[in-house]
């Protein structure tokens, strides 16, 4: 069944069972929202049907709520958790400092939220989400619907003064209607292009009224996980700069595949 997949799913699937190997028994985890991350709740529900695995997993979505129900996982809130060992998250771009994009599934909130509630955060990805310098995948940034367009219109003058090389911003739709956030929020997304200083953007963003955050996630990212169509799986952390690479044969279970619902 895994032959069928195409390089880009089997980099992500890849990516998502070796990083399934940092939980253990006993764990509070955050699980991630996007196609790479339902990758490894499946992974992570095959280990607590077929291998006992106990863990409590608290989602960041309520997308990754339901596929977390159905694939067997025990689901807490983050109150109830108070904190957590790990979260395991995408991202939709990376850099060499481990700084991310995220927010393209429209649930950086709740990512960001549980991500800094985690004694590790650890990012999964193919290889091409990795990038020289954030700004090609638009940011978003997550606002309240009150005054929306006010708000648009002070983050594109606040742009103009920012180390930016593009300053087009687009409210998010779903179809005919503004895309809503399980918050009941909107998201602007920026295209800036390239990002010459992103902490600073990050902070700057957060002080504009309106503004509830944004998807630059700086100085979170404790590991990044990377995944190739070929099965190799690039290790790297943060504080040492250690790279550990091996590689997983496509030998998944049949009721793992089973569980695709995308």
């Amino acid at each position: 069944m895994a032959g069928e997949l195409s390089p880009i799913d089997k980099a992500k699937f890849v990516a998502a069972k070796r990083a399934v190997d940092f939980v253990e028994d006993g764990m509070k985890v955050g699980l991630g929202t996007g196609s790479t991350a339902a990758w490894m709740v499946r992974c992570l529900g095959e280990l607590v049907r077929d291998h006992g695995l106990r863990i409590s997993g608290v989602p960041t979505s309520s997308r990754t709520a339901d596929l977390a129900r159905q694939v067997g996982i025990k689901i807490i809130s983050l109150d109830e958790a108070k904190w957590l060992d790990l979260t395991i998250d995408g991202a939709d771009e990376f850099d060499r400092d481990l700084n991310l994009i995220k927010g393209g599934g429209g649930a950086l909130l709740q990512e960001k939220i549980v991500a800094t509630a985690s004694d590790q955060m650890i990012v999964i990805a193919d290889v091409a989400k990795e990038v020289a310098q954030l700004g090609a995948f638009p940011l978003p940034v997550e606002v309240i619907p009150f005054g929306w367009q006010t708000t648009k219109a002070l983050i594109e003058e606040t742009l103009g003064s920012m180390d930016v090389l593009g300053h087009g911003t687009t409210l998010r739709m779903n179809g005919d209607r503004p895309f809503v956030t399980d918050e009941a929020n909107y998201i602007v997304d920026l295209h800036l292009h390239r990002i010459g200083n992103a902490r600073q953007l990050s902070l700057v963003l957060n002080q504009i009224p309106g503004v509830v955050e944004n998807g630059l996630f700086i100085d979170i990212c404790d590991t990044v996980v990377i995944g190739h169509g070929d099965g190799r799986v690039q290790v790297r952390d943060a504080s040492s700069g250690a790279v550990e690479e091996t590689r997983i044969e496509f030998a998944a279970s049949d009721n793992l595949f089973a569980d695709l619902g995308e």
